[in-house]
Order: structure tokens, then C-alpha cells, then sequence
């Protein structure tokens, strides 16, 4: 058996789930670009946000539905203007 085995593996978050300095500034109704990896891209409107904006939920354009994103999901929302 292994010496150094971590016993509470699954009680550790995966990535640091901190949500970009943009995130915050997400609302509700907002029309968003989402940057997917490998340089996939969506556009779509913000439907709903958890209140520490580390997950928000987006209708995709084009008949692509509602997806949740999560800040550790590697993926970047910004706004559509930029």
C-alpha cells in the first residue's frame, strides 16, 4: 500500500473556483460571447447567474439552448461588444 495516499481526495475542488474580474460585472439579459477551448466560439444572452458569479446559465444563439458554465470549466463569457 502506498505511504502517501490523500484519504479526502474528493473533498477538494478540482480547479480554483474563482470567477474572473468580468464575471461580476454579468447580467442578467446581457448578450455575451462564450470562448470555448479549443477556439470555439458562441454567442448568446445571460439567463441567470449563482450569487457569487461562479456558475451562469446562457441561452446559445441559433437554437442551441441553455447551457451552465462554471469558472472552472476553462471556458471565458465577455461581453458582446468587446
Amino acid at each position: 500500500m502506498a505511504k502517501n495516499v490523500k484519504h479526502n481526495g474528493t473533498d477538494a475542488p478540482l480547479r480554483t473556483a474563482m470567477p474572473a474580474p468580468h464575471w461580476k460585472q454579468l447580467r442578467q439579459g446581457d448578450r455575451v460571447r462564450v470562448l470555448f477551448r479549443p477556439g470555439f466560439e458562441a454567442s448568446g444572452v445571460v439567463d441567470a447567474m449563482t450569487v457569487d458569479h461562479t456558475a451562469v446559465w446562457v441561452y446559445l444563439d441559433g437554437g442551441r439552448g441553455r447551457t451552465l458554465l462554471h469558472c472552472g470549466d476553462g471556458v471565458e463569457i465577455l461581453p458582446a461588444a468587446s
